[in-house]
């Protein structure tokens, strides 16, 4: 488990960051897409050079995550044709290739970063997160607290309190928490909670979900109203209390 993620980044005026993801497989680019809307950023995908190309032409990205190999053609052509528009814009670049030219490829065409598969999701965003900063696009968010009803917890201090108690939690536990907050009234599959709290590759069983949604209702939920609910046979939700 790496270490809990540090405040939410934003562009300079406040508005979320905005980060195009770009690869053929739609299971990967939907991981990734679940992984940076948690942090808060808004996020366009693409399967296709072409579609890639005209995304970034739409919606403009503050960076962009890029496979290196595409049906149409690669990720340095995505590349070069969006930097025409955006000559500044960020790009990780997501390769199978561990040949050393490759990577070197891709950094002297001017990739800023690269990652190879299989990666873990918290690798991606901690190092996407570093290109934003270096690029100069965001700005720390202001209130790094959230709250749900009488249930809040700091980003920055990783306090945790309801209705004004403080509660002490784990590591994995504040970062299970910390995506049900995110997720306020949204129904979240055990399929989606090991993606994000675990690798995406995690190869335990759905089962670990379970148990440690029992260790945050000891916690947050004891003696008090429920804030954690299971939806039969779809997941998790976190709400305000009645």
């Amino acid at each position: 488990m790496s270490s809990p993620a540090a405040a939410a980044l934003t562009r300079a005026d406040g508005s979320p960051l905005r980060v195009l993801v770009v690869d053929d497989e739609v299971n990967i680019a939907e991981l990734l897409g679940m992984a940076l809307r948690y942090e808060g950023w808004e996020i366009s995908t693409a399967h296709t050079g072409r579609e890639a190309v005209a995304l970034a032409r739409e919606v403009r990205p503050d960076a962009i995550v890029l496979d290196w190999m595409l049906p149409d053609f690669d990720g340095l052509e995505v590349m070069r044709r969006v930097r025409q528009q955006q000559p500044d814009v960020p790009v990780l670049f997501l390769t199978a290739r561990d040949a050393v030219e490759d990577r070197v490829a891709g950094l002297t065409a001017g990739g800023d970063d690269y990652v190879t598969k299989p990666f873990s999701l918290e690798e991606v965003v901690a190092r996407l997160r570093g290109q934003l900063r270096r690029s100069g696009a965001t700005q720390r968010r202001e209130n790094p607290v959230l709250a749900v009803g009488d249930l809040t917890l700091d980003e920055e201090s990783h306090e945790v309190t309801r209705a004004g108690e403080e509660i002490s939690l784990t590591a994995t536990e504040f970062e299970l928490l910390r995506f049900l907050m995110r997720n306020p009234r949204r129904v979240l599959s055990k399929a989606q909670i090991l993606d994000r709290v675990w690798n995406y590759d995690f190869g335990g069983q759905a089962n670990v979900v379970e148990l440690y949604i029992s260790y945050l209702r000891k916690k947050i939920d004891a003696g008090r109203e429920p804030m954690i609910h299971t939806m039969r046979g779809a997941g998790y939700v976190l709400k305000a209390a009645q």
